[in-house]
């Protein structure tokens, strides 16, 4: 018997393997978060990595929370505040008893809210607001009009540049002009969203034949406050939108946003602080700095110089093969690291490669759609994930992984396709 030695890089390897793996299946139903946040103290503990290191790749999030803080302070007090149950009596009733039409409806507006306002925001925002909607139809199962909210944060995420910041991640200070990134992703982003919905309507159809459908929905008035959640929640699409066309990191502006319109309806109800403070996720948080921390120390390990050498290589001898490739394997992996630690090292490549802009095109549209093959894929799917859950409702890692096996490849496929046809 011959065993293998136990050496920095090897153990480096198998403690972020460990880790990944605790937060895919989540043993002892322990959150997310807590594997993560281990398998990173495990690093630093055992001397794999300095703590400087570790603080490094805490520091490389900084963006990523400020962005997901001002979402769930917004999110939670347009909650509270009742805007969700407002504009899911609205949705309802526009279904007229149709359960496929408001399955549509869900959808639609699930593409408008990703392009605008993000993937992270569609899971943070929209989930409650469609869970809010089947509970006023009266609709037993509303998986199928939640896992909507899962699959689109994706699909549509990469129609403008904010729509997932994943996107800023992996162009970094190449980020092309507005009308250069729609005249490159305008028909694979059509696509991606037009299979994703086709698949899911598919999948789901059985479910939503049997639904039922309430049409005698009483209407509800939308509170002062909750109008100001709602304005609050528009005026951050429009500062999303402008940092992007100036080019600037969109996390503090979102945080401001957030803070800002938080403040706003606390100051309006005289209280309330406490209660917004208490229902917000935190735990997203350590769970993404947990993340961070442990590419930071598969980086140390020489990964990125084996990606680069080897994305310089393909591209030389088969720049299609290479768009492909890159693509395909980008959007498998993006399930084993999450999307947006994988997008930090594949924008690193990306940019030391030299690739040309079709085979970069080409990894952005694997980094964005490949993580609805799993649920712990990409961070809107986590958050997704624990949205529902505050809702009573659950989906383990498997039964995502047979819906995803049949949603992401057909719009992954289609969605290359298109982007090499421009």
């Amino acid at each position: 018997m011959f065993a293998l030695p136990m050496t920095p890089h090897l153990a480096t390897w198998i403690i972020a393997g460990l880790a990944t793996l605790g937060v895919i299946v989540r043993p002892f139903a322990w959150p997310e978060a807590v594997w993560a946040v281990l398998g990173a103290a495990a690093l630093v503990l055992l001397g794999l990595i300095s703590p400087e290191t570790a603080w490094e790749g805490v520091r490389k999030g900084t963006d990523v929370y400020l962005f997901l803080v001002g979402m769930m302070l917004i999110s939670e007090v347009a909650r509270q505040e009742g805007l969700f149950d407002w504009l899911a009596r609205i949705a309802v009733r526009a279904a007229g008893g149709s359960a496929t039409r408001l399955f549509l409806l869900v959808y639609l507006v699930g593409t408008v809210v990703t392009v605008f306002l993000s993937n992270d925001a569609c899971a943070v925002v929209l989930t409650p607001a469609v869970y809010a909607a089947t509970k006023a139809a009266r609709v037993e199962n509303p998986l199928p009009y939640l896992f909507i909210c899962a699959f689109i944060a994706n699909a549509a995420s990469f129609v403008l540049p904010i729509s997932n910041p994943a996107n800023l991640v992996v162009y970094a200070t190449h980020m092309p002009p507005l009308m250069q990134w729609l005249a490159r992703f305008a028909l694979p982003s059509a696509l991606a969203i037009l299979a994703t919905y086709a698949v899911l309507r598919l999948t789901q159809n059985g479910a939503l034949k049997a639904q039922t459908v309430a049409r005698d929905v009483e209407a509800v008035r939308l509170s002062g406050t909750g109008k100001v959640a709602g304005a609050g929640i528009v005026a951050t699409a429009g500062v999303l939108l402008a940092a992007s066309a100036y080019g600037l990191e969109l996390g503090l502006p979102t945080f401001c946003a957030g803070l800002a319109t938080t403040l706003v309806v606390l100051a309006i109800k005289r209280g309330g602080a406490v209660d917004v403070v208490k229902d917000v996720s935190w735990s997203v948080l350590p769970l993404v700095a947990g993340l961070f921390i442990l590419v930071e120390s598969l980086e140390k390990t020489g990964v990125l110089a084996m990606i680069v050498a080897w994305l310089k290589a393909v591209a030389e001898a088969s720049p299609g093969q290479a768009a492909w490739g890159g693509g395909l394997l980008v959007g498998v992996l993006s399930n084993v690291v999450n999307n947006l630690p994988a997008g930090l090292i594949a924008g690193a490549a990306v940019q030391a490669a030299d690739v040309s802009e079709r085979i970069a095109g080409a990894i952005l549209i694997g980094i964005d759609i490949g993580p609805n093959l799993s649920v712990t894929g990409s961070l809107a799917t986590i958050l997704w994930l624990t949205a529902i859950r505050r809702e009573g409702q659950d989906v383990s890692f498997w039964r995502f992984l047979k819906l995803g096996l049949l949603v992401m490849p057909p719009a992954l496929i289609l969605a290359l396709a298109g982007l090499l046809l421009v």
